[in-house]
């Protein structure tokens, strides 16, 4: 067993839960091969018999046994604050079981027939994300311990985590709660819906439940639902095989794939088309994915988070939202308190976003003066953070001093004025924004020429805005979200990007 050079570097103790003798050897002899001590039982009684001679690392458990269901384990362990991972096995399309395992603390699911493989992973993570190091087998005997009867404790996350946190400025309660809640869930697998205003920092949270977790070494990727083409979404998030469409001229991997062993974060998860919902459902309930064009199907390997700023609730009553992947996806719920609830920390967020402000701009930090403070405080402040950060950068332009005052932050009584929907802009604009103009010559690569095309309009609409993305994406018909999408794309570099501080 110890030269098994698949064995896994830490060695867990683990109890494996299943009534079907021929599976749970199975589950045995493939967790054995990886340098693992595993015992087994066939029912929830021998379960409790092995439970309480002794703890272990990890526990996994059939959902449906002769004497009753898995889940019985699981709220045992919660409510004697034991600290097994759980990984709980439920019967093909059994979705609910599934959601309700996780919410009952599961730290992850696997569906009949078993998948090996994920089997062996998910048994990894589970140790991994307790974050200590386990003692090996041979130190426990060592220290006169029998195996499995010290299974390592939680510690604090891990640098990345505290940075991430550290991040998410303010003393309120509602801060306060959702950084412990942070915490709480990053060491499981269960997705996580992120609900919040815009601008509240729904992706700076995201981030952090990822720099807490296990997977903080691996990717993190963002992706805006709302500002992908329909006509792409599905290549975007799955991949695509050469000659899936037209101009496909070489495989190319999707988001799933991108974010394998990290996190897909996928914001403004409620402007997802129907049609897709039901693709990402199939992918959620069979951590499976195909390319398009491909034939063969890939495992993935990713801790889903969503954030929406809608009303999902509203949308699936409303036939807007598929009411099964709802369910799926807001297994833990987290939600941002906008500005409005937290007035009190207006002043220290105000300082924090004009340090990092000044810092990446190489300024010196100026002073904020009470009345700048009270003047702040006093505005509505609806687009949150991010609207507080667009003040304090027109106020350190504007200002000839170290101290900013509330005649700094100029005039901003006309911000109401600025049109947000196509039909609301100058007739001139939508007249100048319709024109066609032949090209001097037909370019080689269309792509790259409509690319550039697009960047130079964006630099106009942003340097004509003062860099204000709000009110360039109003001039040019976008959203929010669509215009910061097109500058990721197309590399336009920023003066500072939205969602640093909470």
């Amino acid at each position: 067993m110890a030269n098994n050079p698949n064995a896994t570097s830490i060695s867990a103790s683990v109890l494996v839960v299943d009534d079907e003798p021929d599976l749970r050897t199975l589950y045995e002899l493939t967790l054995l091969r990886e340098g693992h001590a595993v015992v087994a039982a066939a029912d929830l009684a021998q379960a409790r018999e092995w439970l309480a001679q002794q703890r272990f690392d990890v526990l996994i458990s059939d959902m449906r046994l002769p004497d009753g269901l898995g889940l019985e384990l699981l709220r045992e362990l919660t409510q004697a604050q034991r600290t097994e991972k759980c990984i709980v096995i439920t019967a093909f399309g059994s979705a609910d079981n599934a959601v309700e395992s996780l919410k009952a603390g599961a730290f992850d699911y696997l569906t009949k027939p078993v998948d090996l493989k994920q089997l062996r992973n998910a048994v990894t993570q589970a140790v991994q994300s307790q974050r200590h190091p386990l003692m090996s087998q041979q130190a426990r005997a060592g220290n006169g311990m029998a195996p499995g009867t010290e299974p390592m404790r939680s510690a604090p996350p891990p640098p990345s985590g505290l940075k991430s946190l550290g991040r998410i400025v303010g003393r309120a309660a509602s801060i306060v709660q959702i950084k412990g809640r942070i915490e709480k869930v990053a060491t499981s697998m269960a997705p996580v819906l992120i609900l919040g205003e815009s601008g509240t920092g729904k992706e700076l949270v995201a981030r952090a439940v990822h720099d807490c977790s296990h997977r903080s070494a691996g990717p993190f990727v963002a992706v805006n639902c709302g500002a992908i083409p329909e006509n792409l979404i599905e290549a975007e998030f799955f991949g695509a095989r050469k000659g899936a469409y037209t101009g496909a001229t070489h495989d190319r991997e999707g988001y799933f794939q991108a974010a394998k062993g990290g996190t897909l974060f996928l914001d403004e998860i409620g402007d997802l088309p129907l049609a897709m919902q039901a693709k990402l459902l199939r992918v959620i309930q069979e951590r499976r994915v195909r390319a398009l064009g491909g034939v063969q199907e890939e495992a993935v390997d990713v801790r889903l988070v969503s954030a929406t700023h809608r009303d999902l609730n509203a949308l699936v009553q409303g036939g807007q939202f598929r009411q099964d992947l709802f369910y799926r996806l807001n297994v833990i719920e987290l939600r941002t308190p906008s500005l409005r609830e937290r007035r009190d920390d207006l002043p220290e967020l105000a300082h924090a976003l004009l340090q990092r402000i000044c810092k990446e701009s190489g300024q010196h930090t100026p002073e904020l003066s009470g009345e700048a403070i009270e003047w702040l405080k006093a505005r509505d402040l609806p687009g949150n953070v991010r609207e507080l950060e667009n003040l304090l950068q027109r106020a350190l332009a504007l200002s000839s001093s170290d101290r900013l005052e509330p005649e700094d932050f100029g005039d901003t009584d006309d911000s109401d004025e600025i049109p947000t929907q196509p039909d609301q802009l100058p007739e001139s604009v939508l007249a100048a924004a319709t024109a066609v103009r032949e090209p001097e010559e037909i370019p080689a690569d269309l792509q790259s020429y409509l690319d550039e095309q697009e960047k130079q309009v964006l630099l106009k609409a942003l340097r004509e805005s003062d860099f204000n993305r709000t009110a360039a994406a109003a001039r040019l018909g976008l959203n929010l979200r669509q215009m910061r999408y097109r500058i990721q794309r197309l590399g336009i570099a920023m003066p500072s990007s939205d969602d640093d501080a909470l």
